[in-house]
């Protein structure tokens, strides 16, 4: 079983994990024990499994069969070539394979031109009217790679342009683009490609990231800054013929490996192995070099051998399309897909897995917490009840004054739980002050205001290292509000609990660690980059700083969105239990008094009411029965071995 195939099962075990969360959502429904809260927390669950994405990135220099793998690893059962491939440059500017419900298929092309303007391509994502849209007719092999071909459109333009657009220009075309006779140079029509396509790889997540040759990386910042580290798996390609080149190994230190600390997830590909079946040397003598070339390649980027692996794109897809086994295995490609299978998506199963049983699990809890606490209830009446059985009226009148000292007494103790919720929207409205987007829109223009106004790099890297300062603060003074936020809440959950028996738990503290990985990899990235635009000897040095700061600003805008969302979604579950079980407390005195008020005023009603409890607690007993059955599927799917972890067992 290929990669592709081993994808589509894990996507088809996500559909069946959305599947069970639906199915645990309809019981609560039907149960009347979804309430907004807990009802809103399992949407947006279902969403992000919706949303996940599984990116792939692949970054070469020209001409190293960039494309021609893409088309071999996920394409080979199409037929025929999804992406074009042919000699030369044909993928020109970063290109975007996904699937995108609900829209035709189209590609989508950002003219280069937008380089010149400060924004980033996330930011022209949000604007329609500034993307040429191409139909891509499926139905026909020959009109989707006429279409496609026109991701690789270049045209001739002044190096004075080129350079304002974010080209380096250099004479001896060692170090950028060099001028033609006519002094022209040639540069791409796009700055970035969008491909929707409905293959059912791409409708089950997958997005493919093709990028252009290293030259064009530096001058986009967002690829080196947001794509490449955010991609759950980079295939570097090589070729087998010339082996590192001194500038794919600066990009590999600078953007593939040198902001990880790990290597999972990297892998080298020596592609076009092909080229040394010459028909003179035997197999032996062919597998001696092709050992001899990875153990080289592993040395110079200093990556263990087994993360290289030796491959024919062009063959395997040949292969695939002829479904020739001998022929595939020579290519050598199975061997590549199985590493990538047995690295690339049980590791982001896992991480599924974790955050959907996490969430899942905190709305079981709080659900079934509601049930106990409702069957403790009923079950504390028909021992009353029971008791008062052939009693006389003195006793009915004790059992009614002492459920009404008993409501009293919580009704006091509810003023200390909304003078709670005072002091917790307080300490909420401080934690947003640091940890809010105003705080950051104004530390952002602060920065570009002087960067705008700096003559010098030390200037331009002192409002940067500023900026970071002031985010790093923010963060920590977040830090802070958030430990009296998770002491206030344990104190409150350790009071109700001891004195009214509540069964409530305190909510796990909330961590920012993340965040602050995040931006400390964030600042590294400029840092990384900030050096390398001082040595460039180039009157567009200051534009592109502050186009890498703009598309920086935007990242770090991004961490502090989603710790926002995890913030508000972390305040609401904490308060969310106690606030359900403060309610259900009200309602099971109230539901007291009143059963023995009836009981006082006629006799008879007692055996009635003993009936009904006892229905209401067998009820009660089946809900946690069902509840509990509902669980153990939806653990039991989450935790389903697929055919990639049966083969890592195996």
């Amino acid at each position: 079983m290929g990669l592709a195939q081993h994808f589509s099962a894990y996507g088809n075990w996500r559909s069946a994990v959305s599947a069970r969360l639906q199915q645990l959502g309809d019981w609560l429904q039907a149960n009347d024990l979804a309430d907004t809260q807990g009802a809103l927390r399992l949407q947006q669950l279902l969403e992000r499994l919706r949303e996940e994405k599984l990116i792939v990135a692949f970054v070469a220099e020209f001409s190293r069969g960039k494309s021609e793998l893409i088309n071999a690893i996920f394409f080979g059962d199409y037929g025929h070539r999804i992406l074009p491939s042919s000699a030369g440059r044909t993928t020109m500017c970063t290109t975007e394979l996904l699937h995108e419900a609900g829209q035709p298929p189209a590609i989508r092309l950002l003219p280069i031109e937008t380089r010149s303007r400060n924004a980033s391509v996330t930011e022209y994502k949000r604007f329609p009217e500034e993307w040429r849209v191409v139909e891509l007719d499926t139905s026909s092999a020959q009109a989707m790679n006429a279409a496609l071909l026109q991701v690789g459109e270049r045209k001739r333009v002044t190096p004075e342009l080129a350079e304002r657009l974010g080209f380096a220009i250099d004479e001896t075309a060692a170090e950028g683009l060099r001028p033609d006779a006519q002094g022209l140079v040639e540069i791409p029509c796009w700055r970035h490609a969008v491909i929707n396509f409905p293959h059912p790889l791409l409708e089950q997540g997958l997005v493919i990231l093709d990028t252009p040759g290293l030259n064009a990386i530096g001058a986009e910042p967002e690829l080196t800054l947001s794509q490449l580290p955010n991609a759950h798996a980079i295939l570097f390609v090589l070729a087998a013929d010339t082996g590192v080149t001194q500038s794919e190994l600066a990009v590999w230190r600078d953007h593939v490996n040198g902001a990880r600390s790990r290597q999972k997830g990297r892998v080298v590909v020596l592609n076009k192995i092909d080229g040394l079946w010459d028909g003179i040397r035997s197999e032996t003598e062919i597998g001696a070099e092709i050992a001899r070339q990875v153990a080289d390649t592993a040395g110079i980027l200093d990556l263990d051998a087994a993360h290289v692996f030796p491959v024919s794109a062009q063959k395997g897809l040949l292969a695939r399309i002829s479904h020739d086994e001998a022929l595939l295995a020579k290519s050598r490609l199975p061997a590549l897909e199985r590493a990538l299978t047995a690295e690339l998506i049980p590791a982001k199963q896992e991480i599924v897995r974790g955050n959907t049983e996490s969430e899942a699990a905190d709305l079981i809890a709080g659900t079934r917490a509601l049930l106990e606490a409702r069957l403790g209830g009923i079950v504390e009446q028909l021992g009353e009840l029971s008791a008062l059985r052939e009693k006389n009226q003195s006793v009915i009148e004790y059992m009614m004054l002492k459920v009404k000292s008993e409501k009293e007494e919580f009704e006091k103790g509810l003023q200390r739980y909304y003078a709670v919720r005072s002091v917790f929207t307080q300490l909420t409205n401080n934690l947003y002050a640091h940890l809010g987007l105003d705080a950051l829109r104004e530390e952002t223009r602060r920065t570009r205001d002087a960067m705008l106004e700096a003559h010098f790099s030390r200037r331009l890297g002192e409002a940067m290292k500023r900026f970071f300062q002031q985010m790093r603060v923010n963060l920590e003074k977040s830090a802070g509000k958030i430990a009296e936020i998770t002491k206030m809440l344990e104190a409150m959950y350790e009071h109700f609990s001891s004195e009214y028996g509540l069964k409530v738990v305190a909510p796990a503290a909330f961590s920012l660690l993340r965040y602050e990985k995040e931006l400390n990899r964030l600042e590294l990235g400029f840092d990384g980059h900030f050096n390398t635009l001082l040595n460039m000897v180039t009157h567009a040095k200051r534009d592109l700083t502050q186009r890498f700061f703009d598309t920086t600003a935007l990242q770090v805008r991004r961490t502090f969105e989603q710790a926002n969302r995890d913030v508000d979604r972390w305040l609401r579950a904490a308060m969310s239990p106690l606030e359900t079980q403060v309610r259900e407390h009200q309602l099971q005195l109230k539901r007291r008094l009143e059963s023995v008020k009836r009981i006082r005023q006629a006799a008879d009603t007692l055996e009635d009411r003993v009936r009904e409890l006892t229905q209401m607690q067998a009820a009660l007993e089946g809900q946690l029965a069902e509840l509990k059955e509902v669980a153990a599927r939806l653990r039991d799917t989450l935790h389903a071995e697929t055919p990639q972890a049966a083969a890592a067992a195996a």
